[in-house]
């Protein structure tokens, strides 16, 4: 999670941070986008070090993908790597009103490759329809990763049990920078998760992993000097008791002379100006709160919310970092030699050993791969986020969640104090609306009464509050095994979503199962369809 305060001239910058494609139906088709991605190694140097990392194309971060709301892009994906690939982003089927215009964040979804394989996927609103706001002067991708000398941190964390080593620095684009800050500057926050918001100012923006943001930068109608230059600065906001890189990462910007086509440094730095903000403290949970909060749909005619007031199925699940005894004949790191451990409703989630969950599904082969008995609630209840129990430890299973097609479901996520409060990113593969968040533990005779079901945010990623809750609704209409993920999936955690099959019903084409099977140094073709 980070927070960053940019200033620069009146454009959109879209604010992408981190993971996760699901194929839709479009219902107006305007023309069809063919896209290659090929996956293969490349050395790149970074903070003095040279690695060869997995790239698209060559490029780090990867290449921009752009089209139109209604467009179909059929995405070639050739493998030269010697490592199995998925490459995927958050995509949502719409029943009623609009599509999904905006920023995605497409990436690799298998191990750490999400670490090197990403790239912004960029939706542009129909020709001839406007933007609910004004329309930008220029589009400028930004996104946010960590920068890693070593690329054993993730080996050495889940061989040990404890946590992955300190990242070297954060990136903006690919590239680490100076440990700056800025300022003089606000911005608009327009669309998250590519769908439009109420417009509110902010002069720094709070972002999780997996989100995406839009905003408007504004311009100084005067500037100090032809030689200012502006900052955009990032670093995170954390609160768990783990170390962390708690650098800043920065990038340059700096305003064009009318005079000249390109911006040019003076020969003479004494003439520089350069500008620098105040960021909010790294822990600071009041900010964080207080900007999500204020995070509404536009609610609108042209833009309508459609929320479920009446749900068919409700979960309510604790999110918790635990620890587990360590194994014999081996030494681990966690606290008290034990093996940190990541489980929702005390279990953690194990990868099946024999066959893909997808492949198993498609297949009719679930035994011994997965089962259904998930816990719908947690198996025993204390205070949540005061004292913990004594017995924290936890059981290992690979176990889903199976809903009924177009079922209307009510999720709502406990933050523990098991291993310290701290806030725990979801991304659970659908599109949902955000109706309640607070801290402290989950009443549930009198929190939903004050959910709000008139213009909450909607969203494919959120981060449960720290110390607190966070209450979704959706609609049950992505019919495929959808993996939940909360918190980091090497240390467990996560859950499975499946829509029971109602593809037919709904005007959908069964997936090939031969493509739920991924083979190294294959060609995959995916074809996206944005909704209407």
């Amino acid at each position: 999670m980070g927070a960053i305060a940019v200033s620069s001239a009146t454009f959109v910058a879209s604010i992408i941070l981190a993971f996760v494609l699901h194929a839709c139906i479009a219902i107006a088709l305007l023309r069809e986008l063919d896209k290659a991605l090929q996956i293969k190694l490349k050395n790149v140097t970074r903070l003095s070090h040279t690695r060869s990392l997995i790239t698209v194309n060559g490029k780090f971060p990867g290449p921009k993908i752009v089209a139109r709301e209604g467009d179909r892009v059929i995405v070639k994906v050739v493998n030269l790597a010697s490592n199995n690939v998925t490459i995927h982003s958050t995509l949502q089927l719409h029943n009623s009103g609009p599509g999904q215009r905006g920023t995605l964040f497409w990436h690799a979804d298998i191990s750490w490759l999400r670490v090197t394989l990403y790239g912004p996927l960029v939706i542009l609103p129909k020709i001839g329809v406007p933007y609910p706001f004004a329309k930008p002067y220029k589009e400028v991708p930004i996104t946010f990763d960590t920068s890693l000398t070593e690329a054993v941190i993730a080996q050495e964390a889940l061989q040990f049990g404890g946590s992955p080593n300190v990242s070297d620095a954060n990136t903006i684009n690919g590239f680490p920078g100076p440990l700056y800050n800025i300022t003089n500057h606000s911005f608009t926050i327009v669309e998250v998760d590519t769908i439009y918001v109420k417009p509110f100012t902010t002069k720094t923006l709070f972002i999780t992993p997996g989100k995406t943001t839009n905003v408007l930068l504004h311009t100084l109608s005067s500037i100090p000097s032809p030689f200012s230059l502006f900052l955009i600065v990032a670093r995170p906001y954390a609160t768990g008791l783990g170390t962390f890189d708690n650098t800043t990462t920065s990038a340059v910007l700096q305003y064009q002379p009318n005079n000249l086509s390109t911006p040019q440094l003076p020969t003479n730095h004494t003439s520089t100006m350069l500008f620098k903000p105040v960021l909010p403290a790294l822990n600071d949970t009041a900010f964080a709160s207080n900007f999500t909060s204020r995070l509404r749909s536009l609610a609108s005619p042209q833009f309508p919310v459609i929320v479920p007031h009446s749900v068919d199925k409700k979960f309510f699940f604790i999110v918790s970092l635990i620890t587990n005894p360590c194994p014999k004949n081996q030494t681990c790191q966690g606290p008290n030699d034990t093996k940190f451990a990541a489980s929702v409703n005390n279990v953690s989630f194990s990868l099946p050993a024999s066959s893909s969950l997808l492949q198993a599904h498609f297949f009719g082969k679930s035994k011994g791969v997965y089962t259904t008995y998930f816990p719908v609630n947690p198996l025993f209840s204390f205070n949540y986020t005061g004292t913990p129990p004594n017995n924290t430890c936890v059981s290992n299973g690979t176990k889903v969640v199976v809903l009924p097609f177009n079922a209307i479901v009510e999720l709502v996520l406990q933050d523990t104090s098991i291993q310290g409060i701290e806030s725990h990113p979801l991304l659970p593969g659908f599109n949902f609306f955000v109706v309640g968040t607070r801290f402290g533990n989950y009443n549930p005779s009198k929190d939903p009464a004050k959910f709000n079901l008139v213009d909450p945010v909607e969203r494919n990623t959120v981060g449960v509050l720290v110390g607190g809750w966070v209450a979704i609704r959706f609609f049950a209409d992505n019919p495929v095994c959808d993996r939940c993920m909360v918190h980091a999936l090497p240390l467990g955690g996560t859950y499975e979503l499946g829509v029971e099959d109602g593809m037919g019903g709904a005007g959908w084409a069964t997936a090939d199962p031969e493509a739920a099977s991924s083979t190294v140094r294959s060609s995959q073709v995916l074809t996206i369809d944005f909704c209407r």
